[in-house]
Parts: C-alpha cells; sequence; structure tokens
C-alpha cells in the first residue's frame, strides 16, 4: 500500500514570507492568526500530522487551509463571517412592533395579568 504524498502549500516567495510574518504578528482575529499559522508551518515544511499536533486542530483543516491557501492566497486567511440566521420580519413589521411597544396603554385598558394571578 503506498502512501498518500504530503499535503503542502505551495512554493512562497521571500515577500510572501515577509507578508505572513507581519499577519501573524498584528493579526487581532485568532482565525486569520491560526490560518497564518498553519500556512507558516507548511511553507516551512512541516507536514499535515506534525501540523495538527502542534496546533491542536484537525487534519482535515489543516488540508483545508493549505488547499485554499493555494487557490486563493491571502484572501483564503480571512473569515468569511456569515450574516447567521435570515430575518423572519420584515424591516416595516419590526417598527411597528417597535412604535407599539414604546407607547403607553390605552387609558382605561389595564395591563394583563401574569399567569397564574
Amino acid at each position: 500500500m503506498r502512501r498518500r504524498p504530503g499535503v503542502f502549500v505551495r512554493p512562497v516567495s521571500m515577500e510572501e514570507g515577509r507578508r505572513l510574518q507581519r499577519i501573524s504578528r498584528t493579526a487581532k482575529d485568532p482565525v486569520k492568526l491560526r490560518r497564518t499559522i498553519v500556512v507558516m508551518m507548511s511553507a516551512q515544511g512541516q507536514s499535515v500530522p506534525d501540523i495538527t499536533s502542534l496546533m491542536q486542530v484537525s487534519a482535515d483543516y489543516v488540508r483545508d487551509v493549505i488547499h485554499a491557501f493555494n487557490e486563493r492566497e491571502f484572501e483564503a486567511l480571512d473569515p468569511k463571517w456569515s450574516g447567521g440566521r435570515p430575518r423572519t420580519i420584515s424591516s416595516e413589521v419590526r417598527e411597528h412592533i417597535c412604535l407599539i411597544a414604546r407607547n403607553p396603554p390605552p387609558t382605561g385598558v389595564s395591563p394583563p395579568s401574569p399567569p397564574g394571578a
């Protein structure tokens, strides 16, 4: 049985190496920092199992980061945060609800009693 060839990042130029070092020193986002370190370690010849043991991440994560960097270069280091769950009500409905909530109840109407009272 043959061993699968290792996954490594493409050859990195000196300028790209400096840029990776600068990102690793200044990155505020932990996801970007982790991805940068994975790419740097791969560029230095570290294998996927070595990176996973040192970084405490999965082998799939390391391979995904390396492949993404090979395809999209430095753009792959930035996390793409999605907006989360889509809104279920429109802005107009939200504004109407907020308007009702901000106004006092009409006169002569008592506030609802709590359940079980």
